[in-house]
């Protein structure tokens, strides 16, 4: 088996990244082996199978690169390189277009196990040939669909961390993928095959989902020979399938930027629009505040909440913030992102008003993002106990109120929601 030698301190600085590149080389995985993990991805790759074959048809050379950088148990790693986070498709895809020719042979060759095809001997070209095949299937394939697949991966990364604080690192480790489980005494098992262990205390573990993926895969940057002092730990990575899918299956349908948001889109707005409010919950806390309370069934930044909503930065941040103190919303940190997501509190105080199941994007309802609040909801058992958490929900939703008046007529600042 392969496993990484890890500290305890190691395993602490770790983080969960998005990388548009992973999720770009994910789904030409996916057009490669020509198989769909589930409906939704069956209806993408009917749509974007064709084009993809047509041009592999037509440039031999780069078909052939894709053969064999597809090895059976190793990715060629110029094609990987370990995501570092909060960077876009084109900072990224610079580092494969900047591999050296060299290493890019030398990496497919031991992704083939044996001797380069005779059409990528010498060849010079591989790492931009690379490049624009990615580049090719971010463009057609996964940037008109990017903002719904970023609101599953976000989802995605709310439910890890929450399952890491509540049960662990041997827990939400070894539900990550297949293959991989601490066995203890630093040792985390990466995958299954015969490969010999790697000491990496003290470098940078990002984890990175994916959407369209059964496995996923390791990557890592090698340290250079003679690093500088000012230079950082050399990076792992763990590319990792989502618990969510995509299942909606318009896959590939352009929609126009409604806002400097770049995962804000004109169906996202439309999908708000049929949010409904009860007017018990908006008598409550009030309309706009209870809207902000319905949409975060599914895991959203600020940013976003002020994109789909039209109100402004201060009055989501002060909603926020009085959802906060009432725990009816908490939040988790994902890259520089901030996303706020129903509480258990929150959630049985919704749907007590008639909004159970109410969630805006679809791809972030297949996520799963809110399981951790689900799971402990349905474990309450009886309808007594459940009647007990809403009085209790309205209770701190009207003392955060009345709070907040008190601080609004002593002249006290609205406070801030954190950074989105």
């Amino acid at each position: 088996m392969g496993w990484w030698q890890v500290n305890a301190d190691t395993l602490a600085a770790s983080r969960f990244v998005l990388s548009p590149l992973a999720e770009t080389f994910a789904c030409l995985k996916a057009l490669h082996v020509r198989s769909a993990a589930h409906p939704g991805e069956r209806v993408w790759l009917d749509a974007h199978l064709p084009g993809y074959e047509q041009r592999l048809a037509s440039d031999p050379v780069t078909a052939a690169l894709v053969r064999a950088g597809f090895g059976r148990e190793w990715i060629a790693d110029f094609l990987t390189p370990t995501p570092r986070g909060d960077e876009d498709f084109a900072t990224e895809v610079a580092r494969v277009r900047g591999a050296s020719p060299e290493a890019a042979r030398a990496h497919l060759a031991l992704a083939l196990r044996g001797p380069l095809p005779a059409v990528l001997r010498d060849r010079d070209d591989l790492p931009e040939r690379a490049a624009e095949l990615l580049t090719h299937v971010w463009t057609e394939a996964v940037r008109p669909d990017w903002h719904r697949r970023r609101r599953v991966l976000e989802a995605d990364v709310v439910a890890r961390t929450a399952r890491l604080s509540q049960e662990g690192w041997a827990s939400a480790l070894g539900a990550m993928r297949p293959g991989m489980r601490w066995l203890g005494e630093n040792r985390l098992q990466v995958n299954l095959h015969e490969y010999p262990p790697r000491e990496i205390s003290g470098a940078r573990i990002v984890f990175v989902p994916v959407t369209p993926q059964r496995h996923g895969w390791v990557s890592w940057d090698e340290p250079p020979q003679c690093p500088h002092p000012d230079t950082g730990p050399h990076r792992y990575g763990v590319v990792y399938p989502c618990s969510g899918v995509l299942a909606d299956a318009r896959h590939g349908h352009t929609t126009t930027p409604v806002s400097d948001t770049p995962d804000i889109h004109v169906a996202s707005v439309a999908a708000t629009a049929a949010v409904s409010v009860p007017g018990s919950l908006a008598r409550l806390l009030g309309g706009a505040r209870a809207r902000v309370l319905v949409l975060l069934g599914s895991p959203m930044s600020t940013s976003q909440l002020v994109a789909v909503t039209g109100q402004g930065l201060g009055s989501v941040g002060r909603h926020l913030k009085l959802l906060l103190d009432a725990r009816l919303v908490g939040r988790r940190r994902s890259g520089r992102s901030v996303l706020y997501f129903r509480t258990a509190e929150g959630d049985v105080l919704v749907e007590a008003q008639g909004t159970q199941g109410t969630r805006v994007a679809q791809g972030a309802q297949a996520a799963q993002g809110t399981q951790m609040a689900r799971g402990t909801q349905v474990a309450r058992g009886t309808q007594v106990a459940r009647a007990a958490q809403v009085a209790r929900a309205a209770q701190m939703a009207r003392a955060a109120q009345m709070a907040r008046a008190a601080q609004v007529a002593r002249g006290a600042g609205p406070g801030s929601a954190g950074r989105s």
